[in-house]
């Protein structure tokens, strides 16, 4: 499960986007949809995931966050001593939707699909 506490207390002053993108990036990359996400790349590499604040808004009974997920995925090959597919890392983006609960702070993130 996830939780996005600190990005909650911040709703509505000058540090949510910087407290948000913190999170996110502290966040377990299990937790994100980013294999779901590749659109170029076979794997995706969560050692690396950065959040761009897309819009946010505020619900009945949640905090509804649109961001951009920045990552990298790699294509992977045979693994054959002769495969000649490079083992490079390709830039990857999705947009997902963060709904977080305003009493608890728990979150559900949701692959947008254009």
């Amino acid at each position: 499960m996830i939780f996005l506490p600190d990005t909650l207390s911040a709703w509505q002053t000058p540090e949510f986007n910087a407290v948000f993108k913190n999170e996110v990036r502290h966040l377990d990359a299990d937790c994100l949809p980013l294999q779901q996400g590749l659109t170029q790349s076979s794997h995706a590499n969560p050692d690396s995931v950065s959040a761009m604040l897309l819009a946010a808004t505020e619900q009945a009974d949640c905090l509804q966050i649109r961001a951009g997920l920045f990552y990298t995925g790699i294509i992977a090959g045979c693994s054959c001593a002769d495969d000649p597919t490079p083992v490079d890392e390709i830039n990857e983006y999705c947009e997902v939707r963060f709904d977080i609960d305003k009493l608890t702070g728990a979150a559900t993130v949701t692959l947008l699909r254009d």
